[in-house]
């Protein structure tokens, strides 16, 4: 057989074979999705919310859809780089923090006003409402939502025991956002803006006097090993923090109808209410494990919560002012939020 006639056999089966594939059909379809975040696989938000998600969508799929899962920004970056990998492809999956990119999200701000926020799975589903209708074609346009959540109650962790907002002067404060960098300056501390991951080093090596977040994240971080105070606002939150959970838009548009219809099925208010919810939950057990410690726990009293309050007031007109001159109604905005989160914790 001459090397021709072998060339164009080859050809032929090759031709034969690609029309054999293509009568498979569709609905066999297998997919691998990257999911990338930047806290370790172990913390409570990995293990209890994004792998509980990814199992479920595996199940669900029959085993089409694959979701490899990559922690502690193993696939390059830093945590503020995240929303923009996704929107490019870099992860066709993202968990992140909207304020890691300040002022590029200003209606998500809203829930991380002072005191504004009192139950985090409440907040959830209001803070998927105002996506529905506020941020889906504005602020999150360039990517496909999957979830969008906040923490529970914001507190204080820090190496001097804090009870009054004088005792913030001269602190050197991490805070995750730009709204709660306002916050802080307004209370007199030295706001240093930094992710979640950052924190223990910037502790240990005097960058920071303390710190700001929820307790469910401090015993990955082991925050109770490196500060022993901890202050709490009784049933107000000082703040808390939005978070984004995406998916790049040309991945979700190129999968099949069914197994979109799983991922639709495993995206909205009530993941967005389940993620909320469990942080808040997580809460609980690390914060006993402060207390096992024999950390300084500052419960403040509702009179002294007040003079938080009080001093944290004008940030509202700062806000409102700032995201007026982006063509937002800053005191809407927030009457909706306030009404929404009213309406779900009821």
């Amino acid at each position: 057989m001459t090397t021709t006639r072998r060339s164009l056999l080859g050809l032929a089966a090759a031709a034969a074979l690609a029309t054999g594939l293509g009568t498979v059909p569709a609905a066999a379809q297998e997919v691998t999705l990257t999911l990338h975040q930047f806290l370790p696989a172990q913390a409570n938000v990995p293990k209890y919310v994004l792998d509980v998600w990814a199992d479920k969508v595996e199940a669900e799929s029959n085993g089409r859809i694959k979701i490899d899962r990559f922690p502690s920004m193993q696939l390059g970056g830093t945590p503020p780089e995240l929303y923009d990998q996704v929107v490019d492809g870099v992860a066709d999956i993202v968990w992140t923090v909207a304020g890691y990119t300040p002022g590029r999200f200003p209606r998500a701000e809203v829930f991380e006003l002072p005191f504004i926020m009192t139950n985090a799975e409440a907040a959830s589903r209001a803070y998927w409402d105002l996506y529905e209708s506020d941020m889906k074609d504005a602020d999150y346009k360039d990517v496909h939502m999957i979830g969008v959540w906040v923490h529970g109650p914001g507190m204080i962790h820090s190496k001097e025991p804090i009870t009054s907002v004088a005792d913030l002067n001269g602190v050197k404060l991490r805070a995750p956002t730009r709204t709660t960098n306002m916050l802080f300056k307004e209370l007199g501390a030295t706001p240093v803006g930094m992710p979640v991951p950052a924190i223990p080093e910037s502790l240990s090596k005097g960058v920071i006097d303390a710190t700001v977040i929820p307790w469910e994240v401090t015993g990955a971080l082991k925050v109770p090993e490196l500060v022993s105070n901890h202050t709490e606002f009784g049933d107000a939150a000082l703040y808390t923090t939005s978070f984004v959970f995406a998916m790049n838009k040309a991945k979700y548009d190129s999968l099949p109808d069914d197994l979109k219809a799983v991922i639709d099925a495993n995206s909205g208010p009530e993941f967005s209410a389940f993620a909320g919810k469990t942080m808040a939950a997580y809460d609980v057990p690390t914060r006993q494990a402060a207390v096992d410690r024999g950390n300084n726990i500052v419960e403040l009293s509702p009179e002294q919560v007040a003079e938080w309050q009080a001093a944290a007031a004008p940030v509202y007109d700062q806000w409102m002012a700032e995201v007026e001159s982006q063509g937002i109604d800053g005191a809407d905005l927030i009457a909706r939020a306030k009404a929404l989160m009213e309406k779900y914790a009821n």
